[in-house]
């Protein structure tokens, strides 16, 4: 038999890493082609890991909640017959093992002691995050750090400087020595009258929570508020959705409209279609847009439609209906979140009028969508103006203040309004 080395797949640009949380199968399973072999979590998304062959699982390399990098051998598949892609040949054989056996163990001195920086206040960079892991600092020195980055950052220089020098330099841990206050706020709440219930947040509600206070934290946001008529978009939908369904194979909802009147306008509008790092303004060459989807235990993620503005009404629709019902099935995978340039969240959906949403770093802007209600309306006509009734909704427009100045931001969502009130009636699908 020969042994097939599972390997973690790559997970997109800025994937280096993800943390093994179940294994779907034990050693001595058998596994067929495509069929999933453990799960995984990266900070965006959680995922499966299929097996590019069939054969039975001879060996696991890791454990639940070790931390695996990209690349890495996780697992061996042997399979019957015919000589495996990267299986070890009888010369190499005693060499791939002790290559293998020094590997699992510079892995486990590695993931012995994980530092989990979900429980720090403070803001790290992958890189520091990376250095933190391999180089075997924890999360109470990585906070003793003193950061000289924007608002205290730790940088790369300054974690790489103080590993060398924390030989001859311990570094002053006043939270370890005595109780902090932090430490005390972290502790378990108890419940007054023995009614209330007390639940962790789950992992994924944590990473939330982290993302929106470093926002905040980040960005001085500002909002813009514009109510948009869009009843001739609600009529033509009515008019052609069975019809697109039936052609398609894909249900025609609204956001797939909304999403290409806000690609048009971040191709008007390109300084909306940036990122901040540091004092550099990065201009982003494409247009991936952002979109709020639900997951199964409720938790909202932001999967990603890739070069949204190169997409007709059709592939749009089938690219919105794609990552929503993936995203409702639990099955995104890590590149489907990565990349994004700006960001259309949907409160409508929960009946909210309009919203104001925190900015989706490291973008500078995230649009809200409220819900399309019937209003009397002023009409101007030649003859005069009348009241009659409009399907209307409003547009909340979330930006960064540090990059995005009031002309730019209020200009944009106008633009994306004028775009749907200027919607084709008789417009073909």
């Amino acid at each position: 038999m020969a042994k097939f080395e599972l390997k973690l797949p790559k997970m997109g640009e800025s994937v280096a890493e993800a943390t093994i949380t179940n294994w779907l199968k034990n050693v001595g399973d058998r596994i067929e082609a495509d069929e999933a072999v453990l799960e995984i979590a990266t900070d965006k998304v959680d995922s499966e890991v299929p097996s590019e062959v069939s054969g039975v699982l001879s060996e696991i390399l890791f454990q639940v909640d070790d931390v695996v990098q990209v690349g890495q051998t996780i697992a061996y598949i042997e399979i019957e017959g015919g000589v495996a892609v990267d299986a070890p040949s009888e010369t190499t054989t005693k060499a791939n093992v002790a290559a293998v056996e020094q590997s699992v163990e510079t892995a486990k001195e590695t993931v012995a002691a994980p530092v989990d920086f979900s429980d720090s206040e403070k803001f790290f960079s992958p890189l520091v995050k990376n250095i933190a892991k391999e180089e075997g600092v924890s999360l109470t020195e990585l906070e003793a750090i003193n950061g000289t980055g924007k608002d205290g950052r730790v940088t790369k220089n300054d974690i790489l400087d103080y590993i060398k020098n924390r030989t001859n330099q311990p570094v002053a841990a006043p939270a370890v020595q005595q109780p902090a206050p932090v430490a005390a706020a972290k502790a378990a709440p108890v419940s007054v009258n023995g009614q209330d219930e007390v639940v962790e947040m789950d992992r994924m509600r944590k990473l939330i929570s982290g993302y929106m206070v470093q926002s905040v934290q980040t960005s001085a946001h500002v909002q813009s508020f514009i109510e948009v008529d869009v009843t001739n978009i609600v009529k033509w939908r009515d008019k052609v959705k069975n019809t697109f369904e039936k052609r398609e194979g894909e249900k025609l909802t609204f956001t797939p409209i909304f999403m290409e009147a806000v690609a048009r306008a971040l191709k008007d509008f390109p300084g909306m279609n940036i990122s901040v790092e540091g004092d550099y303004i990065i201009k982003k060459k494409n247009i991936n847009l952002g979109m709020a989807a639900a997951l199964p235990n409720g938790n909202l993620i932001v999967p990603v439609i890739k070069n949204a503005d190169q997409l007709n009404l059709v592939g749009m629709a089938k690219a919105v209906n794609d990552l929503g019902n993936r995203a409702k099935a639990g099955k995104l995978k890590p590149d489907d979140t990565q990349g994004g340039t700006y960001t259309v969240t949907n409160v409508g959906t929960f009946g909210s009028v309009f919203g104001t949403p925190i900015i989706n770093q490291p973008q500078v802007g995230i649009l809200a969508l409220g819900a399309i209600r019937k209003v009397p309306a002023v009409i101007e006509t030649p003859e005069g103006d009348f009241i009659g009734i409009r399907q209307k909704m409003f547009l909340s427009h979330s930006y960064d203040h540090r990059v995005v100045d009031g002309a730019l931001g209020g200009s944009f969502v106008k633009r994306v309004a004028e775009y749907l009130e200027a919607f084709d009636l008789n417009r073909d699908i």
